[in-house]
């Protein structure tokens, strides 16, 4: 599925609430779909590496929160692909606070 992502948190910015947390990667949501905890659903970039306002990718996996209300999509280029471990590692930096499993699609 290719998704429109809009980057509130580009690669290198700070957590809104917790500023010693930096975003090594692009995050965002995806305008008009409704993820489980009301809001619009959020998506993690790979394979972008600047900061970018928007991003037009593929869907490749999501991250199934065990402890949380809040899936995360995982996109990247179309020409892409990462493997479950890459996409650990890519968000370990915030996703290490949650029981989580990832779901290639």
């Amino acid at each position: 599925m290719i998704v429109t992502v809009t980057v509130d948190r580009p690669l290198g910015s700070c957590h809104p609430e917790y500023k010693e947390l930096r975003y090594p990667l692009n995050y965002g949501y995806v305008k008009g779909i409704i993820a489980e905890d009301g809001e619009e659903q959020d998506a993690y970039i790979l394979g972008v590496d600047e900061p970018v306002k928007e991003f037009t990718g593929k869907l490749i996996a999501v991250i199934c929160r065990k402890n949380d209300n809040e899936d995360k999509w995982i996109v990247c280029p179309e020409e892409m692909q990462f493997t479950e471990e890459e996409i650990r590692r890519a968000v370990w930096f915030q996703e290490q606070y949650f029981d989580s499993e990832i779901r290639l699609v």
